[in-house]
């Protein structure tokens, strides 16, 4: 991949805003079709800054990285999988269990290292021919927008993403625990948190978790402000010891949780992808799930358009559009309605909660159908 200055680049038919792993996974799918892709974002940032972010990354999203030659070379430590998965409510016997060998699947998921992911397609990038950075928007058929969910380019279009503010924030850290963690996922659904423990192979091979901790936001301040013995002992309550003695190996991070879709995915030579197009809950694990499948169908109908359509027209973007509409939508319902169910502190509806958690564990269809849903997530 060339750099080229404003003004001396040739003309692209794609032109892909934004270097997230959405974008930089796009420009290399679009590539690899043989198509003309300039991508737009900010210059390599050469400080080392620490970075706490883990993806859960499904069988779509792996597959989908497979083929653009960037999954194998990731470092060994980088990508840890989960065999099996156990969800608690907030009452003894409120638990269910998802296993790999129940599914008759290798892994459930991967928990990726963001920055090592980021850095492999970076790497990956600089081999793609039909790929040229621009330091500047030049023309194209096609603007793909890729820019994260403060996106300016989606703004600048007139595009709507009314946010719902979940109320909650996300705590994220880096742990290492006195047990192994074999490869099992953890996640406490209560009123008014939900804490997740994601397995990790960094820093400590077979010992670590990249934590999720959704809490109302009234309390994160404290938690943020807290010493490392006191988070660590706030995580060991809220977990009840069930994954050994946590240490802290990084500092803390947080954000605001919100829902968020934008009124309008395509249009006339353009389209958004990613954090750009829908903002989801993390407790799923599905955000960049979804973005990655928003590039395979994307890449999928453009390759399929008809010899005479141009990349932007209209009407060929809607069928990315109505691709894209149900599954985005149905897993924004799902992340939320299990926010609203969990973050509840009303008896009644912990009650329904955490009959619902065993009633799923007492039913092997139903835990195959949600289990091949996450699986596959985003590719419905």
């Amino acid at each position: 991949m060339q750099s080229h200055p404003h003004g001396h680049a040739p003309q692209f038919d794609i032109l892909v805003r934004g270097e997230g792993c959405v974008g930089r996974s796009l420009a290399l799918a679009l590539g690899a079709r043989g198509l003309r892709v300039a991508l737009l974002g900010q210059e390599p940032d050469t400080a080392v800054r620490e970075d706490l972010r883990a993806y859960a990354l499904n069988a779509a999203s792996v597959s989908l990285l497979r083929e653009l030659r960037v999954w194998d070379a990731l470092p060994g430590d980088a990508a840890t999988p989960v065999y099996e998965m156990q969800v608690q409510g907030d009452q003894g016997g409120a638990q269910v269990q998802f296993s790999a060998w129940q599914q008759g699947v290798s892994e459930l998921a991967h928990i990726v290292d963001a920055q090592a992911l980021e850095q492999a397609l970076g790497d990956a990038l600089r081999f793609a021919p039909h790929v040229q950075r621009v330091t500047a928007p030049v023309p194209a058929s096609l603007t793909a927008f890729c820019e994260g969910r403060d996106s300016a380019g989606r703004q600048a279009l007139g595009v709507r993403f009314e946010r719902h503010a979940s109320g909650q924030q996300a705590i994220a850290a880096r742990l290492v625990a006195d047990r192994p963690h074999q490869g099992l996922a953890r996640q406490w659904f209560r009123a008014p948190d939900v804490l997740a423990l994601l397995p990790f192979d960094r820093p400590s091979a077979g010992h670590s978790y990249g934590l999720v901790w959704s809490l109302p936001e009234a309390r994160v301040p404290e938690l943020l402000a807290a010493s490392d013995d006191e988070f660590e002992q706030a995580l060991m309550e809220a977990s009840g010891g069930a994954a050994g003695t946590l240490r802290l190996a990084s500092g803390r991070a947080s954000w605001p949780l919100s829902l968020a879709r934008a009124s309008a995915v395509s249009g006339p030579g353009w389209v958004l992808l990613g954090d750009a197009a829908h903002l989801v809950h993390p407790l799923a694990g599905q955000g960049l799930n979804l973005g990655l499948a928003d590039v395979a169908c994307l890449v999928d109908v453009l390759a399929g358009r008809e010899p005479w359509r141009a990349l932007s027209d209209e009407r060929l973007l809607r069928r990315y559009a109505r691709q894209r509409a149900l599954p985005t939508w149905a897993m924004g319902e799902l992340t939320d309605g299990l926010l609203r169910l969990f973050a509840s502190e009303q008896a009644a509806l912990q009650g329904l909660r955490n009959r619902g958690i065993g009633l799923v564990d007492r039913l092997p269809p139903l835990k195959r159908w949600l289990t091949a849903q996450a699986l596959g997530a985003g590719r419905l």
